[in-house]
């Protein structure tokens, strides 16, 4: 099986060694001898007259949040930010939903509304309206109290709840995460305690799903196993499987007892609807079986800065789930305390009121349908340019991004004659285009791609 291991640590030693043992391979990975030392130089060595920080060394930029910084700092009046997973509209400008504003308005109102601490697990009604969102409000799961649901720091909050929950109560301590996926998936499980390893996903030949490698790994993976999926709109590449082939999936799944954690970033920004967006979620709880979903508001209702976020976890009977909540309580605790409260205000007010909701899901279309022209324009305008290549794959592809297939030296080369920022592997959030600077990008890629870097 092709597989990666992120993590040497054993399923015998605690999380807090697995954490520990994570920092030290993240803190002496690819260094030399020098570089070592200098890594663990005395802390006390600046004392008498320096910081007692000077032995630390300058870390890394984040590779995606690391492209705005670089943008920002080019002055250029072409310059375009194809990095980072931010919707914005034809103008090029950040979005704050109406329906937002509205909501937001409404809690300004109610002068009844008080700032006091939220409970460990958040806002109840939230967590309620969250589970009904991604479940459907019809679940047997949520019928049957089988379902436990907890407020969280967004997506990623919510991936490490979940995370660090397995690594003290699941028999398994293996993860496997597609590659390639989120570059924050890694730290995230490794950082909770869990061993990470990946399972094949992507075809770079076909720029589409490498279906039989998926099915090969999952299948070789340990009983058990704890395995990370993308609900839908997957980060980076844009490729999601068939409805049959998550079916296939499923069946694989249950049948070696592998544990679902579905990652749900985008439930109504892919295809425009949150019930289709959902499908693969609700099919393995229709099951019966157990699984783990982490939710995300950041780009469906435009509430990035908010962190806005859910973790539930479906489990077998209503006593197992109220148990499972009563211990992420105490992952919560130690790590946040309780969550904020504002967001998850906005998040309730738009679900709990009609005519807020079916006013949200047309601006949720609208968003969807102007990155799914986005995807159109470009292929034509790369069509128009008669530019080599199949270039199918971006109005195949779904979500926010699309994984252009274009290699660092491409990427690096737009960058600097083009002013056009996007991570080295070469996705660009299309997002971030609009039909004015979609000539542009055409005009970059038509460029490196005959240049034949």
């Amino acid at each position: 099986m092709k597989t990666n291991d992120f993590s040497s640590s054993s399923s015998s030693s605690s999380p807090s060694d697995r954490r520990i043992g994570a920092l030290l391979r993240h803190l002496t990975a690819g260094t030399d001898a020098d570089r070592v030392s200098s890594v663990f130089a005395s802390p006390t060595s600046g004392v008498t007259g320096g910081s007692v920080f000077a032995h630390l060394v300058q870390a890394p930029e984040d590779p995606i949040l690391g492209v705005t910084i670089a943008y920002n700092k080019d002055p250029s009046p072409i310059k375009l930010n194809l990095g980072v997973g931010a919707y914005r509209t034809e103008e090029g400008k950040p979005l704050v939903l109406n329906v937002v504003r509205k909501a937001e308005q409404q809690l300004i109102n109610d002068k009844s509304r008080i700032k006091e601490y939220l409970p460990i697990v958040g806002l109840v009604e939230f967590n309620k309206l969250s589970a009904k969102l991604i479940l459907g409000a019809d679940s047997p799961a949520i019928r049957e109290n089988r379902v436990t649901t907890v407020e969280c720091l967004s997506g990623t909050g919510s991936l490490r709840v979940g995370g660090e929950f397995l690594a003290r109560h699941y028999h398994q301590k293996t993860i496997y995460i597609p590659q390639p996926t989120w570059g924050n998936h890694p730290k995230i499980f490794t950082l909770a305690g869990l061993s990470v390893k990946t399972y094949r996903y992507y075809d770079p030949s076909t720029r589409g799903l490498n279906f039989q490698g998926l099915l090969e790994d999952l299948g070789a993976a340990p009983q058990g196993s704890i395995v990370l999926l993308h609900a839908c709109a997957h980060n980076p590449t844009g490729v999601d499987p068939t409805l049959e082939q998550w079916e296939k999936i499923r069946k694989l799944m249950r049948s070696k007892g592998l544990m679902p954690f579905f990652d749900s970033a985008y439930q109504g920004f892919a295809s425009g609807s949150l019930d289709t967006d959902a499908k693969p979620i609700r099919m393995f709880v229709a099951d019966g079986g157990e699984c783990l979903i982490a939710q995300s508001y950041a780009k469906n209702m435009g509430l990035y800065g908010e962190r806005v976020g859910a973790l539930s976890i479906v489990c077998k009977a209503a006593d197992v789930a109220g148990r499972v909540e009563s211990q992420l309580k105490l992952v919560i605790r130690p790590m946040y305390s309780n969550p904020p409260i504002h967001g998850a205000s906005i998040v309730a007010v738009i679900l709990r009121d009609r005519n807020l909701f079916n006013e949200w899901t047309l601006e949720l279309k609208a968003m969807a349908d102007r990155i799914i022209s986005m995807r159109k324009q470009l292929f034509e305008a790369l069509r128009a340019r008669g530019t080599p290549g199949d270039w199918t794959h971006i109005i195949r592809q779904i979500g926010m991004f699309t994984f252009t297939g274009l290699n660092p030296a491409q990427v690096s080369f737009m960058t600097k004659e083009y002013h056009i920022y996007m991570t080295s592997d070469g996705r660009i959030s299309m997002a971030g285009l609009s039909s004015k600077t979609v000539p542009h990008l055409a005009d970059a890629i038509h460029a490196v791609v005959t240049k034949a870097l």
